[in-house]
Formats: C-alpha cells, sequence, structure tokens
C-alpha cells in the first residue's frame, strides 16, 4: 500500500503525468463508477483473476480521490481507512461491544437507529437524507423503498406492491388513451417503474439483477434471430415481424421450452 501512495503521489508531482496532474475529483468520479462497475461484471462472471485485477483498479480510484485531498490539506488515505474502521465498529456493537440482537430484525432496527443518530450528527434528520442523488435511478428508487419500508412506511405485504403495479398501469394507459402528453406519460412511467421496484424488493429481489437478465436473455434471442436470417441469405431489413417472431419463438423454445 505504501508502494501504491508512493507511485501515485509521484505521478500527481509537478514533474510527473501530465494527465495525472490535470485530474481533480469531478474528472475522476465517471472512472470510480465505471470501475465499481467492472468489479461487478467479473464478480457475475465468476472470474477471481478478472476480480483481482479489477479491485486493483478500483483502489486505484480510492488512492486518487485521497492522494488529490491530501494535497488540498483535507484528508488522507490513513484518515479514510480510520473513519471506515472507526464506522464499522460503531455500527457492530454486537461483535465490537456488548451489544445483542435476538433476531435479523433487531439487529436492521438497531443498525437504522446508529445511522439516523450519525444522520442527526450531521445535522441530516430524513431517512432519506443520505441516498445519493448520483446513483442510477432503478437502484436509488430500491434504495428510497428500502429506507422507508425501515421506518414503517411499507405495504404489510407482497399484495400491496402488486396491486400498486396494476393501478400505475392503468393510470399509464389512461394517459395514452387520453393522449395527455410526454410530461404526463414519462410520470405515469416513473410511478409504474417505481411500483415494480418495491415488487421486486418485497420478494427480496435485486431488480437491476434481475433486469441485467432479461437484456442477456434478450440479446442472446435477438442475435439469434440475426442468425436465423443470415443462414437463410437475409437479413433484418429484408424481413417482416412475422419472420422474426417465429426466429424469435424457435430461440426461446430452444433455450427453455417455454419463456
Amino acid at each position: 500500500m505504501e508502494r501504491l501512495r508512493a507511485v501515485m503521489a509521484r505521478l500527481r508531482a509537478p514533474d510527473g503525468c501530465p494527465w495525472d496532474r490535470e485530474q481533480d475529483f469531478s474528472s475522476i468520479a465517471p472512472f470510480t463508477i465505471e470501475e465499481a462497475y467492472e468489479v461487478d461484471e467479473a464478480i457475475r462472471l465468476g472470474d477471481r483473476q478478472a476480480l483481482k485485477d479489477e479491485l486493483g483498479d478500483l483502489l486505484f480510484q480510492v488512492i486518487f480521490h485521497a492522494r488529490m485531498a491530501e494535497e488540498e490539506g483535507v484528508f488522507d488515505l490513513d484518515d479514510v481507512a480510520e473513519g471506515m474502521t472507526e464506522k464499522l465498529i460503531r455500527r457492530h456493537p454486537h461483535v465490537f461491544g456488548d451489544g445483542h440482537y435476538d433476531s435479523e430484525e433487531a439487529q436492521t432496527a438497531g443498525w437504522e437507529a446508529i445511522k439516523a443518530a450519525e444522520r442527526a450528527e450531521k445535522g441530516e434528520h430524513s431517512a432519506l437524507d443520505d441516498v445519493p442523488l448520483a446513483l442510477p435511478a432503478l437502484a436509488r428508487a430500491t434504495k428510497l423503498g428500502k429506507r422507508a419500508s425501515r421506518v414503517g412506511f411499507d405495504w404489510p405485504d407482497r399484495s400491496g406492491p402488486l396491486d400498486k403495479v396494476r393501478e400505475e398501469l392503468d393510470e399509464l394507459q389512461e394517459a395514452m388513451d387520453e393522449d395527455q402528453g410526454r410530461a404526463r406519460l414519462e410520470a405515469e412511467l416513473g410511478d409504474l417503474l417505481f411500483a415494480v421496484t418495491n415488487v421486486a424488493r418485497h420478494l427480496k429481489l435485486d431488480p437491476e439483477k434481475a433486469l441485467r437478465q432479461c437484456n442477456a436473455k434478450f440479446e442472446r434471442r435477438f442475435r439469434a434471430v440475426e442468425s436465423g436470417l443470415k443462414a437463410e441469405g437475409r437479413n433484418t431489413a429484408g424481413a417482416s415481424l412475422a419472420d422474426m417472431d417465429a426466429l424469435w419463438d424457435a430461440a426461446k423454445l430452444k433455450e427453455t421450452g417455454n419463456d
């Protein structure tokens, strides 16, 4: 770690790398997000060597941000590590202290109480205060729903969010039927998507993961449609929707026998 920190300092030195020297927190932030996604991809692929490499890339992002903060005299990597250590100890009194939880629900309630106290110290008072605005919309919707649920604002069972999906779908259909304009349609579509994340939460499923799997399935089957047309000496430009639907159904049947 010390060698890595020394390399980062050298890159940022006056006679270091021009590209590294001209970066700031805002310019590096997109790379930090990208590296986090690449860590996720390596995990999903089960590639441990790639995971090691991607974790290194992500660690470099932490080192980069910490170095820039150190140059400003705000904090350094040691401060980052110390802050994280103290947070972990504070949030796990049942491991590092004399706390005790009788159930997973009690532990969740305790966790929320500790985080609420932390938010209050920072002048934040809502359960939603520290849900990052920069999160992808699907992930943020899921997190907002979880936060609200933890303080009791939720349906008692999965039938509630399912009914809400049906309600929002009807409202979207109504907006479409009445041709109420783009803004209303966008609002109703947003309501529907948010309602779907609540269904996922009640099913204890990750909607992001579910959608990624659906994307992969769609891509796989559409490529099969293209391959089928190519085998016939055609392409999508020269095929009818019925032709492509037939090839899609064949690809679906070949995969699972159903959908």
